[in-house]
């Protein structure tokens, strides 16, 4: 019948997980930048007047490369040194860039600093 002839193009279980490893295999790696003094003190700068529901565009060290993420902030975790913005948690310590939305804040319409 029909439906035991679509089980045959169905993908096989063992390769489950195979496609991921191969793409994870083709990314192209890249060094973790380190922060000068300079860079740090303007970023903690940043970090302290952003708010909750700022539209933002946050570049950061992921496993081993950078990505890029836009959107709401989510939450600000002091505590625990995490941003939030919309889904993505990201540790203050990856944190290589934050620029805010200067139409989409609602605040003062300030721009965070570029590093």
């Amino acid at each position: 019948p029909r439906a035991s002839r679509a089980a045959q193009f169905m993908p096989f279980a063992a390769l489950t997980g195979y496609y991921e490893l191969a793409r994870r295999q083709e990314r192209i790696t890249e060094e973790r930048h380190e922060l000068t003094e300079d860079e740090a003190i303007a970023l903690s700068r940043t970090i302290t007047q952003i708010k909750k529901g700022d539209l933002v565009r946050v570049t950061y060290y992921d496993w081993d490369a950078y990505r890029t993420v836009s959107g709401m902030v989510a939450r600000i975790d002091t505590t625990f040194r995490r941003l939030q913005v919309v889904q993505t948690v990201i540790p203050f310590d990856d944190i290589r860039n934050i620029e805010r939305d200067a139409h989409g804040t609602g605040h003062n319409g300030h721009t965070g600093h570029a590093i």
